[in-house]
C-alpha cells in the first residue's frame, strides 16, 4: 500500500492523465448506456412493464405481430384456464384534434386485464407524455377509421411502443377501426413452462422484443458501442502499466533483491488501478446523474442504479485484468537482469 501511494505521489501527472482518460471513457459509456436504456423504454415500455410470462402469436405470422390473428375458439380456452391471462392487439395509427393536428400513437386494446387500464367505449387513455404536451382530460379526437370521436378519459404511465405514445381503446372501437374482432396476441403470466398451443408460437418477453426489428437493431448497435468502450478501457490499463513497468524494471530488481515479494509488487499495481478507477467512476457517475437531470425532457435517457453498478463492476474487473496482464513481466524478471536493464 505504501509503495503504491509513494509511486502515485511521485508520478502525479502520469496517473492524473490516466484517470482523466478513464473518467472520459466511463462517462461516455454511462451516457450511451443511459441513452440505450432510454430508447429501450421509449421503444417498448408497454411490453417491458409486463410481468414475467409468455406471449403467444400465430405461428403463420412468422414472428410479426401485426400479421398475427388469434380467433375466439383458440383464445377463450386459454383465458378461462389461466388466471390473469388476456388477449391484446397493437396497431400503429394517429389521432386528429379539433384543429386537425395529427398525433401518431400506438392503439392498444385488450380483454379484461390488470396490466392494461379498462377503457369505456368511445373513450381513450393516453400515455402521460401527451399530457405534458398540453393534452388534457376531456379533449376530443377523431380518427378516419372511426365514425365517432374519442374522449380522453385519463393518462397512463410508462405506456410507449415503437417510440410512440400508447392510446388504450375499447375492443369495440378497435373492431370498428380495423374491421376485426380477433386480437393479435395472448399473454399468460408466470408460466414456468410455456404450454404448447396448437397454431401458436410462444415467446418470453425478451424474445418477443427481439422480434421487433427496430428494437433489436437499435439495442444491438448501442450495446456494441458500450462494450467497445469497456474493452478500450481495459487495453488502456494494460498499456499504461506495461509502459510504467518497463521504465521501472531497475527499481523492481532492487526491490526484489532486498526481499520485496513479487506479490507485493502486484498488489501495488492493483491498488493504483483501484484508486484511479474508483475516483474516475465516482466522478463519471456524478456527472452522468447531473446529465440525466439537465437533459431535455424529450431526450430518452434512463440510467437506473442497477445498470450503473453493473457497468462499474465491469470497469473494475477489466481494469484488474489489464493491470495484472501488464505485471507478468515482473514475475519473469530476475533481480540482477532487471537492474542491468534499468541501468542500460
Amino acid at each position: 500500500m505504501n509503495l503504491a501511494w509513494k509511486e502515485m505521489k511521485k508520478s502525479k501527472t502520469k496517473f492524473v492523465i490516466l484517470g482523466s482518460i478513464v473518467f472520459l471513457i466511463s462517462l461516455l459509456t454511462f451516457i450511451i448506456s443511459g441513452l440505450a436504456n432510454g430508447l429501450s423504454q421509449d421503444n417498448a415500455a408497454l411490453i417491458k412493464n409486463l410481468p414475467d410470462g409468455t406471449i403467444y402469436m400465430e405461428t403463420a405470422a412468422e414472428e410479426t405481430h401485426a400479421l398475427s390473428v388469434i380467433d375466439t375458439e383458440t383464445e377463450q380456452p386459454v383465458l378461462s384456464e389461466n388466471d390473469g391471462a388476456f388477449a391484446f392487439s397493437i396497431q400503429m395509427g394517429f389521432l386528429l384534434n379539433e384543429q386537425d393536428e395529427q398525433q401518431s400513437v400506438a392503439f392498444v386494446t385488450s380483454t379484461s386485464s390488470a396490466e392494461f387500464p379498462e377503457v369505456a367505449k368511445g373513450e381513450i387513455i393516453l400515455d402521460r407524455s401527451l399530457e405534458e404536451d398540453g393534452i388534457q382530460k376531456g379533449d376530443r379526437f377523431t380518427n378516419s377509421q372511426l365514425d365517432d370521436k374519442f374522449t380522453v378519459a385519463g393518462f397512463s404511465d410508462g405506456a410507449k411502443y415503437s417510440h410512440a405514445p400508447v392510446a388504450f381503446i375499447h375492443p369495440d372501437d378497435y373492431a370498428e377501426m380495423y374491421r376485426t374482432e380477433d386480437l393479435q396476441m395472448l399473454f399468460v403470466p408466470k408460466a414456468a413452462e410455456p404450454e404448447a398451443i396448437a397454431g401458436l408460437q410462444s415467446f418470453s418477453t425478451e424474445e418477443f422484443l427481439n422480434t421487433l426489428p427496430s428494437y433489436s437493431a437499435e439495442q444491438l448497435s448501442l450495446s456494441m458501442i458500450v462494450w467497445f468502450l469497456v474493452v478500450i478501457s481495459g487495453m488502456l490499463f494494460a498499456i499504461f502499466f506495461y509502459m510504467m513497468n518497463i521504465q521501472k524494471l531497475g527499481l523492481y530488481g532492487i526491490l526484489k533483491a532486498i526481499g520485496v515479494k513479487t506479490g507485493a509488487l502486484f498488489r501495488m499495481i492493483w491498488v493504483q488501478m483501484l484508486v484511479i478507477t474508483a475516483i474516475a467512476l465516482i466522478l463519471s457517475i456524478a456527472v452522468s446523474q447531473v446529465f440525466a437531470t439537465l437533459a431535455p425532457g424529450d431526450m430518452p435517457f434512463y440510467l437506473p442504479i442497477g445498470i450503473t453498478l453493473q457497468l462499474s463492476a465491469v470497469f473494475f474487473a477489466i481494469g484488474f485484468a489489464g493491470a495484472t496482464l501488464s505485471g507478468f513481466q515482473i514475475r519473469k524478471a530476475q533481480p540482477l537482469q532487471a537492474i542491468q536493464q534499468g541501468e542500460g
